[in-house]
């Protein structure tokens, strides 16, 4: 994933603090994990449905590498889940 324009989030009432009450993710670490240069992306074939959705494998500032499911929405990223990579995962980031 080349990230060549200027990227808004969409950051709404139904995902605003989801991953922070949940997985203690901000919404900063995981802005931050789009612009790391070793940044994985794939489609989510599995959980596309009625929109595409892909994962995005990345590290914050902080390197703390995150796991994250987003969707495109009105030409904006808007994440469904964010999280840390599990040890499983580790290999496909590297």
């Amino acid at each position: 994933m080349n990230i060549d324009e200027p990227v808004e989030f969409l950051w709404d009432l139904g995902n605003i603090n989801k991953n922070l009450n949940k997985h203690n993710v901000t919404n900063e670490e995981i802005e931050q994990a789009f612009w790391d240069d070793n940044k994985k992306s794939l489609a989510d074939i599995l959980h596309s449905g009625t929109e595409e959705r892909q994962i995005l494998l990345g590290k914050t500032f902080a390197k703390r590498i995150l796991f994250i499911v987003f969707t495109i929405r009105k030409g904006k990223i808007r994440v469904i889940s964010a999280r840390d990579l599990n040890n499983k995962e580790l290999n496909l980031y590297n």
